[in-house]
């Protein structure tokens, strides 16, 4: 059975797989239906074939570097099949991106067995992380975990009135920091109530300001200090949540927070408005860091698990997946 086929019966048993075609349409009509449109003029994997693929590639936001290490990987791997089709191609085409991904291994959601699990979510504002902090927390809640919020985004002018009106809305306590007050100070509150009422999970939502990546380093080392402090261990885990609609300027960022702290995962948000889903591979290519979750509509439910198989059929929808 070839690459493309077990794609395709991997993802027929996936229970969020309309969520995905749905969220990766944009990217599909980027990435899948213009791969199938080469097929025409197909005379095998040479430079003519591979500059395209390039461009396509690049349309969908893998970036430069990953694009040309994908089509070096296929140069090397069709070599020894001079009468390769175009469909074996893209079979290899696929293997290769998922090989990619694989090369570091994802590292686990870290848990705090002994008290509550404290999650920081950094990125810039209007990267969606206010409301990715209510999407997690629906998804916990439902779990029958006790979450409460932080409110360290004390530099976004509404951010704390924000999480405050999702806080009423799942029922979860925020804990405020001041407007334009330290939001290493909400911090240290929000793991004293944390501990105080023994909640499962505890969100921070941090601030988001990349004016000075001294500052930015400063103010998250500082963040990190203090819920340690407070909590052995925290922060459990710290995740960036990053605007696919940006593209490469998304992961221009998380190069400066990842050399700013250490990111135990990315969120990408938006995925659904946009045909750059090949973020999700320059990502990991460059930074080794998982995509953990994927925002594909407007929903709560609509923060979605990433799982690459279902990501690698969704982009690649356009292509024949029999045989």
């Amino acid at each position: 059975m070839s690459f493309l086929s077990k794609l395709k019966e991997a993802f027929s048993k996936k229970e969020d797989k309309a969520q995905y075609l749905a969220g990766f349409q944009k990217t599909n009509e980027t990435f899948g239906d213009a791969l199938s449109k080469m097929e025409y003029e197909f005379h095998g994997c040479d430079d003519d074939f591979l500059e395209q693929l390039t461009i396509i590639l690049l349309e969908s936001d893998v970036g430069i570097e990953t694009a040309d290490l994908i089509c070096d990987k296929l140069k090397e791997k069709c070599k020894d099949f001079p009468s390769l089709t175009f469909h074996w191609t893209m079979n290899f085409l696929m293997e290769i991106m998922k090989e990619i991904y694989d090369e570091y291994e994802d590292v686990p959601v870290q848990w705090n067995e002994n008290g509550t699990t404290v999650f920081f979510l950094e990125g810039v504002n209007g990267s969606g992380k206010t409301t990715t902090a209510a999407k997690l927390a629906y998804m916990w809640v439902n779990q029958g975990k006790k979450v409460a919020f932080v409110a360290a985004d004390t530099f976004r002018a509404g951010a704390i009135d924000q999480l405050a009106e999702w806080g009423e809305r799942l029922n979860c306590p925020v804990i405020k920091g001041r407007e334009n007050g330290d939001p290493s100070a909400a911090i240290v509150d929000g793991c004293r109530f944390a501990k105080e009422k023994g909640a499962d999970i505890l969100i921070c939502d941090t601030a988001g300001r990349l004016q000075n990546k001294v500052n930015l380093m400063k103010e998250l080392e500082k963040m990190n200090r203090v819920s340690a402090r407070e909590i052995e261990g925290a922060p459990h885990n710290t995740w960036l949540v990053l605007d696919a609609t940006t593209g490469q300027n998304g992961l221009s960022q998380a190069e400066v927070f990842a050399q700013s702290t250490k990111l135990t995962g990315i969120i990408l948000t938006k995925m659904d408005g946009t045909a750059k889903g090949g973020i999700v591979l320059a990502i990991k290519h460059k930074l080794h860091v998982p995509v953990l979750y994927l925002g594909l509509g407007e929903h709560p439910d609509d923060l979605r698990p990433f799982d690459l198989d279902s990501y690698l059929y969704s982009i690649s929808e356009g292509l024949n997946h029999n045989g």
